[in-house]
């Protein structure tokens, strides 16, 4: 039946348009008396976050590493970030949800009302810990699913579990990665390069593959690219290579799931502070200078990037699909 058989719809839209007039006129009258030197009531705007700056102190873990052990700790939003319902009732998968941008993602998830998977390795065990508690104590359901994601088995696994514990999957995000620095390709083992490739890019393939037949109309898929894939390091030739294969594939998995009404999106960071970085991801001596090379002069921190996994799995972003999102300090945007 077309719309225009309904007689209550004419109604309906004319009273939605006029609502929406209304609004901005609203909006116009607490503009204009701003400007005529009358304070219109409206929130508060919260003062720059003072994030630390180069120069860090040396520091170096074992991979993979563990954020509570990093001087100074990151923010991962754990005491700053405010849900406003965004995601109610929404079910995400997160791999690497223990710590940087994955931990970030995965707090700001459940604070939006979603219940959160998460995939990490058991190394990391302490931090997921504390990203569950924190899941939990925003009304939400957790679960913690250790293991690694260099296996195909345990891809599908993952998937599995999530989908089974959760009772669905509507948001899947492919974060974790592997970065180590290489000054020179004749340093580049071949293992390592596997390893590099395997994680980031294997991985994704995998968790993906298994996760699309669960995803019905209105899900979407969020990959953690970089600023690597558009302005690489030379120490970093493995890693970057992997991030501008994760942007060429969001583009073209976009494409594939669009007549499903799945979304697939990509943010792409630029320095950011996360046990990614002190565990071989930089040199030591590199971290005291690390992040001053941006406009900002300073690294990231994964809060900082929360509010675009959110936007970007959420209803507003309904007309957004094969973007990239770039947070980046003013460095490198796609």
């Amino acid at each position: 039946m077309n719309d225009n058989d309904n007689d209550e719809a004419p109604v309906t839209s004319r009273r939605l348009f006029v609502g929406a007039v209304a609004g901005s006129l609203v909006a116009g009258a607490a503009m204009a008396q701003q400007a005529g030197g009358v304070q219109a009531a409206g929130p508060v705007r919260k003062p720059r976050p003072n994030y630390p700056k180069p120069p860090f102190k040396r520091q170096k873990q074992e991979w993979p590493g563990l954020a509570s052990k990093m001087t100074p700790p990151p923010d991962h939003g754990e005491s700053s970030y405010q849900g406003r319902g965004k995601l109610a009732g929404r079910k995400a998968l997160i791999t690497g949800g223990d710590s940087g941008m994955g931990r970030a993602a995965a707090i700001a998830y459940a604070r939006e009302g979603a219940d959160v998977a998460i995939g990490y390795l058991p190394a990391e065990e302490p931090d997921a810990r504390d990203v569950a508690e924190l899941i939990r104590k925003a009304g939400r359901k957790a679960v913690l699913l250790p293991g690694d994601i260099r296996d195909e088995a345990f891809c599908k696994k993952l998937v599995e579990d999530a989908v089974r514990q959760l009772g669905g999957l509507d948001i899947l995000v492919n974060n974790a990665a592997r970065q180590q620095s290489t000054d020179s390709i004749l340093d580049l083992t071949t293992e390592q390069f596997d390893w590099t490739l395997k994680t980031n890019l294997y991985a994704m393939f995998w968790i993906t593959k298994a996760a699309v037949p669960h995803l019905k109309p209105g899900s979407c898929i969020i990959n953690t690219a970089s600023v690597q894939a558009y302005d690489p390091s030379p120490n970093l030739l493995d890693y970057s290579q992997t991030k501008a294969a994760q942007v060429a594939f969001t583009k073209a998995l976009a494409k594939q799931l669009a007549d499903k009404g799945i979304r697939v999106n990509a943010v792409a960071p630029g320095p950011v502070w996360t046990p990614l970085q002190v565990t071989g991801g930089q040199k030591p001596e590199a971290l005291d200078k690390f992040g001053e090379d941006v406009a900002m002069k300073r690294p990231g921190q994964p809060a900082e990037l929360a509010s675009a996994y959110v936007a970007l799995a959420s209803d507003e972003a309904s007309y957004t699909t094969a973007h990239v999102y770039g947070v980046a300090g003013g460095k490198g945007q796609p």
